[in-house]
């Protein structure tokens, strides 16, 4: 009992008590607790900044089928740019990138 003896009266208190295992409760306990919420601020803010990169991508696509369907030459450069397409009289010839190592040079 002499231990009790040495500890502060504002910590023996109970409103300090109940304060205390109230901020335990609501900090580490609860399901929605203190980290958790840090946890989903930081997944909010990803979410934000991918609507913001689909909505502008979005807005470019309406752009380009806006172009698609009002001007015939770019339904043709779309055409032969990603579907390859050409006229009759016409040959393509596909040249790869230079990816900087040389044929047969692989690094594995």
């Amino acid at each position: 009992m002499k231990l009790l003896t040495h500890i502060p009266a504002w910590i023996k208190n109970k409103y300090f008590i109940s304060f205390a295992v109230f901020c335990v409760i609501v900090f580490f306990l609860d399901k929605n607790d203190f980290f958790t919420q840090l946890e989903r601020r930081r997944e909010l803010r990803e979410l934000e900044q991918s609507k913001k990169f689909y909505t502008g991508e979005i807005a470019a696509e309406r752009t380009d089928l806006e172009g698609l369907k009002n001007d015939p030459a770019v339904m043709e450069k779309y055409a032969r740019e990603k579907h390859l397409m050409k006229r009759d009289n016409e040959e393509i010839f596909l040249v790869p990138e230079n990816s900087g190592t040389p044929p047969g040079d692989s690094k594995k």
